[in-house]
C-alpha cells in the first residue's frame, strides 16, 4: 500500500491538536495489546476517548493519506514482526452501554464479555453465548463472533460507522448481510463506532445459569491460560478442526513457542515468545497436514495484518 512519508514527529503534531500527550505513542510494541502476544511496532498508536474524537482521526488520517487500523481487544488477531505502518486507533476507552427496552447501545470498544454480563444483569436473553468470547464487541460485530448456539447476526439490529474519510453510515441488519465469520464491514472497511443489540426479557436466573455453564464447559476444554487468539481456524463444513487434528496427533506440536494446545487441538497458542514467523509456519503446517490426510483445505479465522 502507497504510504507518504510521515515522520514520528509530525504524528504527534497532527493530533496533539486535539489529543492529549498520552493518547498518542510512539513505535507501541503490539505484541501488547494482542491475546496472541505477538507483533512488532506501530508507528503511531491513538487512543481516543470519545467517538468524536475517532473521527476526527479518521478525518485527519483520510487528510494526511496515512493508512489506519482500529484495534479493539486485540483478539482474532496476528500482527507481523515488523509491525504496522501508520496508525493504529485503539478503542478500549470507548465504554458506554445504554439500556433502552429490550434494545441495549454499546460502544464498539466495550468488551463482548461485559456486554453479555450487563445483558444478563438486565435480564435480557440472546447474549449468553457470548459470555466467554475475547475482545471487543466492536470485533465481535465486525467478523460475526458465534459460539456454542448463537452468533452476532442474531442481536445486532443497527450499526453507525464511518467510512474512510470519517463520514458517518447507519447500516441496519439486512443491509450488513452477515453470513458465517463475515460482514459487511469485512468487505467495505468501514469503521464501526457504535452498535444496537435487540434482545428479548427473560429471567435473570436463567440467564446467568447458562452462560455460567457454557463458561464452564470453556474452562474445561479450552486453554483459557495461554496466549492465543481462540479458534484459530473457521470450521469447514462437516468437520471438525480440533478432531481432524488431534487424529494427526499433532497435539502439543510446535514451532519455536508456537504450539498446538495440549488441551484442545483447534487452539494454537504463544507458548512463551513466538514470533509472528513461529506462528505462520505452525498455521501453514497444519494446514498443510490436514490438506493431505482428510482433503481439507483449512481456513484461518484470525487475521493476520503488518508490514512484510
Amino acid at each position: 500500500m502507497f504510504m507518504k512519508e510521515i515522520y514520528m514527529t509530525d504524528y504527534v503534531k497532527i493530533f496533539s491538536s486535539f489529543l492529549k500527550e498520552n493518547q498518542i505513542k510512539i513505535n507501541e510494541p503490539m505484541k501488547r495489546h494482542t491475546t496472541f502476544g505477538i507483533g512488532g511496532p506501530a508507528d503511531c498508536f491513538l487512543i481516543p476517548e470519545t467517538t468524536e474524537e475517532m473521527q476526527r482521526i479518521i478525518k485527519e488520517a483520510s487528510k494526511e493519506e496515512i493508512p489506519l487500523f482500529i484495534l479493539g481487544g486485540g483478539a482474532n488477531l496476528l500482527v507481523r514482526d515488523k509491525g504496522i505502518r501508520g496508525l493504529v486507533v485503539y478503542t478500549g476507552r470507548l465504554q458506554k452501554i445504554e439500556k433502552e427496552g429490550n434494545l441495549l447501545h454499546v460502544t464498539a470498544g466495550v468488551p463482548t464479555i461485559r456486554v453479555a454480563e450487563a445483558a444478563a444483569q438486565y435480564g435480557l436473553s440472546g447474549l449468553e453465548f457470548a459470555g466467554g468470547i475475547p475482545g471487543s464487541i466492536g470485533g465481535a460485530v465486525y467478523m460475526n463472533a458465534g459460539a456454542y448456539i448463537g452468533e452476532m447476526s442474531q442481536v445486532v439490529t443497527s450499526v453507525i460507522s464511518y467510512d474512510g474519510k470519517g463520514d458517518i453510515a447507519v447500516r441496519g441488519k439486512d443491509e450488513i448481510g452477515y453470513s458465517y465469520r463475515n460482514s459487511l464491514f469485512m468487505r467495505n472497511k468501514e469503521i464501526i463506532s457504535e452498535i444496537t443489540l435487540e434482545l428479548v426479557p427473560g429471567d435473570r436466573l436463567a440467564i446467568q445459569n447458562l452462560m455460567n455453564d457454557f463458561n464452564a464447559r470453556r474452562r474445561e476444554k479450552q486453554p483459557l491460560d495461554k496466549k492465543s487468539a481462540g479458534s484459530t481456524f473457521k470450521r469447514p463444513e462437516g468437520h471438525f478442526v480440533g478432531q481432524m487434528i488431534e487424529e494427526l496427533q499433532m497435539k502439543g506440536f510446535s514451532v519455536g513457542d508456537a504450539q498446538v494446545s495440549t488441551k484442545h487441538a483447534g487452539f494454537l497458542i504463544n507458548n512463551g515468545n513466538a514470533s509472528f514467523n513461529d506462528m505462520i509456519t505452525l498455521i501453514r503446517e497444519v494446514q498443510n497436514r490436514v490438506k493431505a490426510a482428510y482433503g481439507v483445505e483449512l481456513k484461518t479465522e484470525v487475521q493476520m495484518i503488518g508490514e512484510e
